[in-house]
C-alpha cells in the first residue's frame, strides 16, 4: 500500500460486528443458505435431471454428461476465479451474483423441458447446468469468507448444519409429494420443480445481499498474482496441504452412494427399482438428523466432526461390503436402509467439517484462495472418480465398497491428526 492511499484503520482491520453474534447476520445466513440447498436438491443432475433428460427423449451420452458437467464446472474454474473475489471488498456480492446466474440458469431448464423434447432439450438443459456449475463455483469461492465476515466463529458450524437440515426437509417433502402421487411423476412437474428451484436462488441472492457485511480494503492492495504464486500455499502451508489430502481421501463418501443402491438392486434379483423410494427418504431423513449434530460439533472442533464423519461412512462402506461379499446384496431392504442412512449421516459430517475447518483456519486474505486451492485439487480427483464404474465391473461392487471404505479410514485417520482449527483466524 502507498503513503499515499488512506491505510485501513484499526477498527476496520478487527474482526467485524457480526463476527461477535449479530443475530442479523446469522438469521440472513441460514435463510439464504437454507434457499440455496433447497435449489440444489430440487435439481439435483445425479436423480432429478437425469430422469428428466431421459423422460424428454435426450441421447444417453448426454444424459451421462450431466454429473461430470455439474462437478467439474463447480470444481475447477475456482483457482482462476479467486484472485478477483479476494481482490474484492466485499464477498457477498460475489455469492449473490452466483446464485442469481443459476436462478437463471434453472428457470432455463425449467423453461426448456416444458418447450423441447429428445437432443434438442437435452443440449440446452446441458449447457445451462454448464453456466450453473461455473455460477456455483463463484459462490464456493466466496461463501466461506461471506459467512466468516458476518457470523461468529462459534456459530458458523450451527448455521451451516441447520441450512442443510433445513434444505433436506424441504427436499424430502418434495420426494414425499412425487411418491405419494400427489405430484404426479412427469416432465411437467418435474420441470415446475426446476422452476421453483430458479425462484428459491434468487431469493437467496436478494437475501444475501441484505447482509451487513464490512466493506474491507483488500490486503495487498488486491493485486493479482500468477499460477507458481497461486499455488505456492500447498507447498509453504503444511496445515493446509495435510487438510487437502485428508479431503481428497475422504471424497469416497460424496461418491459411494450409488453404489451402495446399485448393490441393493443386484441383491434383490435385479428388481429392486421398488426400494429406490425407501432409499432417498433414508438419506433425507439422515442429512436431516446428522445436520445439527454436525453442526455442533464443527463448532466445537470442526476437525474431529471430519475425522469422525469419515470413520462412521467407512465403518457402512466396510459394513455393506461385507454383507454383499457372500450375499450379492444388502441383507434386504432394511440392511440397505442402513447402510444408506449410515453413509449419508457420514457424507455430512465430512461435508460439514470439511467447510468449517477450511473457513476458520485460514484468514480473510487467504480464505478464498485455500478455497479454490482446495476445491480445485478435489475436482480433479472427483475426475478421477469417473473410472470407479469400470472397477465394480471388474471386480464386482463388493471389492469396489472394501476399497473406497479403507481409502475413507485413512482420510479419517489423517484429518483426527490436524490440529486444530477454532480460534486461529
Amino acid at each position: 500500500m502507498t503513503a499515499t492511499t488512506p491505510a485501513p484503520t484499526a477498527a476496520e482491520n478487527a474482526r467485524p460486528p457480526q463476527r461477535r453474534g449479530s443475530t442479523a447476520g446469522e438469521a440472513l445466513n441460514l435463510a439464504a443458505l437454507t434457499l440455496f440447498k433447497l435449489a440444489d436438491g430440487l435439481i439435483n443432475p445425479k436423480l432429478v435431471l437425469s430422469w428428466l433428460l431421459s423422460a424428454l427423449g435426450a441421447p444417453a451420452g448426454v444424459v451421462g454428461a450431466l454429473v461430470p458437467v455439474r462437478e467439474a464446472g463447480a470444481l475447477l474454474p475456482q483457482l482462476a476465479l479467486a484472485p478477483r473475489i479476494r481482490a474484492a471488498r466485499q464477498r457477498k456480492r460475489f455469492w449473490a451474483l452466483g446464485a442469481a446466474l443459476q436462478g437463471v440458469a434453472a428457470l432455463g431448464i425449467g423453461l426448456a423441458a416444458l418447450t423441447l423434447e429428445g437432443l434438442a432439450a437435452g443440449l440446452v438443459i446441458l449447457a445451462l447446468l454448464a453456466l450453473l456449475a461455473v455460477a456455483r463455483a463463484v459462490c464456493s469461492v466466496s461463501h466461506k469468507d461471506m459467512l466468516a465476515r458476518t457470523v461468529a466463529e462459534d456459530r458458523r458450524g450451527r448455521i451451516t448444519g441447520r441450512a442443510a437440515s433445513l434444505g433436506a426437509a424441504a427436499v424430502l417433502v418434495f420426494g414425499g409429494l412425487l411418491a405419494s402421487g400427489i405430484l404426479p411423476l412427469t416432465p411437467t412437474a418435474i420441470a415446475g420443480a426446476a422452476l421453483v428451484a430458479g425462484l428459491a436462488w434468487l431469493g437467496a441472492a436478494a437475501t444475501a445481499l441484505a447482509l451487513n457485511e464490512p466493506a474491507d480494503a483488500p490486503r495487498g492492495g488486491g493485486r493479482t498474482h500468477g499460477l507458481r504464486e497461486l499455488i505456492a500455499p500447498l507447498r509453504s502451508d503444511r496445515q493446509l496441504g495435510r487438510f487437502v489430502l485428508a479431503r481428497a481421501l475422504l471424497t469416497p463418501t460424496a461418491f459411494a452412494l450409488p453404489f451402495l443402491v446399485m448393490l441393493s438392486h443386484t441383491g434383490d434379483g435385479g428388481t429392486g427399482l421398488g426400494s429406490l423410494g425407501p432409499l432417498v427418504i433414508a438419506a433425507g431423513i439422515a442429512s436431516i438428523a446428522s445436520g445439527w449434530i454436525w453442526g455442533h460439533l464443527a463448532d466445537r472442533s470442526s476437525r474431529k466432526a471430519l475425522a469422525l464423519g469419515g470413520a462412521l461412512a467407512a465403518i457402512a462402506l466396510a459394513a455393506a461390503a461385507a454383507t454383499g461379499a457372500p450375499t450379492g446384496g444388502l441383507g434386504g431392504i432394511a440392511g440397505a436402509v442402513l447402510a444408506v442412512a449410515a453413509a449419508q449421516t457420514g457424507y455430512e459430517g465430512v461435508r460439514t467439517g470439511r467447510k468449517i475447518y477450511l473457513t476458520n483456519m485460514a484468514d480473510d486474505d487467504r480464505r478464498a484462495l485455500y478455497t479454490a486451492l482446495s476445491n480445485t485439487a478435489i475436482g480433479a480427483v472427483l475426475l478421477l472418480g469417473g473410472g470407479l464404474g469400470l472397477v465394480a465391473d471388474l471386480a464386482g461392487l463388493p471389492v469396489l465398497l472394501g476399497l473406497l471404505s479403507a481409502v475413507t479410514a485413512g482420510g479419517a485417520a489423517l484429518a483426527w491428526t490436524l490440529p486444530e482449527a477454532e480460534g486461529r483466524a
